[in-house]
């Protein structure tokens, strides 16, 4: 078993609401920049991956590049990676680690994320990427793989790493641990930090019947930085993390319970495609990143009201 470390990270900045930025939605978030603290981008649509051992293996947009810089000037920005399948049995992507580590140079963003998942698994001689983010089994096994990765990432990048908790179409039969408490274990003793999807908690509870609220109040909130808001749809007999319109009641209740009870926190991304965009429209978004402000306000205090706590 390895050796439990204690999480010595610097708190994250509270930036407040973020919106994850989309290229569809950019002439929203040049005209309605106050409507929104920070955004949340994901690093991997600005590259090509060519694969591993290519040389060079990511090549940058430039004209996207170019569009990160300008809104870099204006507001700050977090990334949330899509490409390190952190979970992989068979070979631990260190050459996505060094390409979001150049971004940190250029960047110095507050935090990175990535899914606690995995998404490239073996095939037979090579490897195949399965296009959908796929659950680890919650037990010893899963820790001993990850706890070492997550510890190199944090050596390697400064600043807290997060891990988002997965949504699940299917459930591992007869698990160690129970998800919260794989959680807490996992940032025991590898020292990262967590992005708290309440939407894929609703996707869970809805496509399987677990709860919820008996997740959060097993879960030890001091390690989450992140919240995820989202929505989703109804399709072939599940709920889906569409992303896709505007967060279901379900969700903005989650966000009321745990608000307050997450003492580190650095900010509430909403999540939207721009493929969506045109469906909600500027007024919907609007309203949805205003509810977020709204509680925000009210459940995080600032820290001068936090020094008086």
């Amino acid at each position: 078993m390895s050796a439990q470390v204690s999480n010595q990270l610097p708190l994250a900045p509270r930036l407040g609401v973020g919106l994850l930025y989309q290229e569809e939605l950019r002439p929203f978030i040049e005209r309605q920049r106050s409507h929104f603290d920070f955004l949340e981008v994901i690093p991997d649509l600005f590259w090509t991956d060519l694969g591993p051992e290519q040389c060079p293996r990511y090549i940058e947009n430039r004209q996207a590049m170019e569009i990160l810089r300008q809104l870099q000037a204006k507001v700050p920005i977090v990334l949330h990676s899509i490409g390190l399948s952190i979970g992989s049995a068979h070979r631990f992507d260190r050459e996505h680690v060094s390409q979001i580590s150049r971004w940190y140079e250029r960047m110095k963003f507050p935090w990175h994320s990535d899914h606690l998942a995995f998404i490239v698994a073996e095939h037979g001689t090579g490897e195949v990427n399965v296009g959908v983010t796929l659950p680890l089994p919650y037990d010893e096994e899963s820790l001993e793989l990850l706890v070492p990765r997550a510890r190199e990432i944090r050596s390697r990048i400064a600043g807290p790493f997060l891990l988002e908790n997965n949504v699940y179409f299917f459930k591992y039969p007869r698990q160690e641990l129970t998800e919260a408490t794989f959680l807490n274990q996992l940032c025991e003793r590898s020292g990262c930090y967590l992005l708290l999807d309440l939407h894929n908690l609703y996707t869970n509870s809805r496509n399987h019947g677990a709860d919820s609220y008996a997740f959060l109040n097993e879960l030890n909130l001091a390690n989450v930085v992140e919240i995820h808001v989202a929505s989703g749809m109804d399709y072939d007999g599940f709920y889906q993390d569409a992303h896709s319109g505007v967060s279901p009641d379900g969700v903005w209740e989650l966000l009321d319970w745990v608000l307050p009870r997450c003492r580190n926190l650095g900010g509430i991304v909403f999540e939207l495609l721009g493929s969506w965009y045109v469906d909600v429209g500027e007024d919907r978004l609007i309203a949805q990143l205003s509810r977020m402000t709204d509680m925000w306000r009210r459940h995080q205090p600032t820290s001068q009201q936090a020094a008086r706590l």
